[in-house]
């Protein structure tokens, strides 16, 4: 297990790196270099995360059908090229086109394609198989940025990119081979064939408790993806100075490491369901400690704590959740269908939080924020109520 977790930790952690976050970090350098508005730049964003979204119940049929180290490291392969590509850009279709493509490599080689592959190989140890991955790669933003920083002023932007493809080339691809080969020779024996037709695979689709969940990982996606995209407008407006909204921010992806550790101390000890429900808790918490930090500053450094660790834990327990009510037959298409709703509000959020912004300010988008996730919980209660095939204590 131990070669699979950590060569798809590092893995992960580099492509989320060099592929990912390289877009926040690359964004006001692309302003100023290519001379293109800000909203032009975010759209190739949604764009690619849409891609990314629509790609992956494909992703997950195909690692379900026994082709998850071809679409592991091909996804990783097709993003080194790209990247060289968007080094060379001038035109603002080339990077819409570009970063297009890299949201199908987002969709083959980023979490949700780690995930299934983890979840199907590894069975009963998935869920701390995953943690353990995501304990490492939650740094990935802190080693982008900086990264961003340093290479952009020695080399450029340009020659920046030919680095990280260069990265995840010869690093990422090489890693992620070794762990899906690894991974496929210890695949969990009890594991079900996925069924032949689609449409059987699908049925899943008529479930009650599918919708359930869909639309509480849509929630969660919108009430994180809101508050990231306008967390630094949302620290100015609560009187932060630039310069500690900056340390603050940065804090949020150690937060999120601190919440995924706290999984593996308490796992013995508690069920999927309450990890669930207190980590919802903990970001509607976050929201509220920020609505009122103009009026007591300490609360803001409360909302980094809760909503870091909180998102730490929800982003990586979905896969848990659907194996648990779901079931791990056409684990990979299923959970595929279900990033759909996640990478969707993913996508519309920042355009949400702008909406919401224009109409009251900061106040109602905290507020909104608050009861996203609220709401969020209310339909995981519900989905497993209505599972009727396991107790609603039933432990990991």
């Amino acid at each position: 297990m131990q070669k699979i977790i950590w060569s798809f930790a590092i893995a992960e952690t580099l492509a989320w790196a060099s592929y990912f976050y390289i877009f926040p970090a690359f964004l006001p350098i692309w302003e100023v270099s290519l001379g293109f508005s800000k909203t032009s730049l975010t759209g190739a964003f949604t764009l690619a995360l849409l891609v990314s979204a629509v790609s992956s119940p494909v992703v997950g049929r195909l690692i379900d059908r026994g082709y998850a180290q071809v679409v592991f490291t091909g996804g990783a392969g097709f993003a080194a090229l790209l990247l060289v590509l968007l080094s060379q850009v001038t035109e603002l279709w080339q990077f819409y086109a570009i970063w297009a493509g890299l949201g199908l490599a987002m969709a083959g080689s980023l979490y949700d394609a780690c995930f299934a592959i983890i979840t199907l190989c590894l069975g009963k140890e998935a869920k701390r198989g995953i943690t353990h991955v995501t304990l490492v790669a939650g740094f990935a933003g802190t080693l982008s940025f900086p990264s961003v920083y340093v290479l952009n002023g020695v080399l450029g932007w340009r020659g920046s990119l030919i680095i990280f493809a260069a990265i995840v080339a010869l690093i990422c691809v090489p890693l992620m081979a070794h762990g899906c080969y690894h991974a496929l020779r210890s695949k969990d024996v009890c594991a079900k064939a996925p069924l032949k037709s689609i449409k059987q695979s699908l049925s899943v689709l008529s479930s009650f408790r599918f919708w359930m969940i869909g639309i509480s990982f849509l929630l969660m996606s919108l009430s994180h993806g809101i508050i990231i995209a306008h967390m630094l407008s949302i620290f100015h407006d609560r009187g932060i100075g630039p310069a500690f909204a900056v340390v603050l921010a940065s804090v949020l992806g150690p937060m999120q490491v601190v919440g995924r550790a706290l999984i593996l101390i308490f796992e013995a000890h508690t069920t999927t369901f309450l990890i669930c429900i207190s980590s919802l808790c903990a970001m509607l918490f976050a929201a509220i400690a920020l609505y009122f930090g103009a009026l007591a500053p300490p609360l803001v450094i409360l909302f980094v704590i809760a909503q870091g660790a909180g998102w730490g834990v929800v982003s990586i327990i979905r896969p848990v959740i659907i194996a648990e009510l779901l079931g791990r037959q056409d684990f990979g298409l299923v959970a595929g269908v279900l990033a759909m709703t996640f990478l969707i509000g993913a996508a519309f959020a920042p355009l949400l939080g702008s909406f919401l912004w224009e109409s009251g300010g900061y106040d109602i988008v905290l507020l909104i924020t608050a009861f996203l996730p609220a709401f969020s919980a209310v339909f995981l209660v519900l989905a497993w109520r209505h599972q009727s095939s396991k107790p609603l204590e039933k432990h990991l």
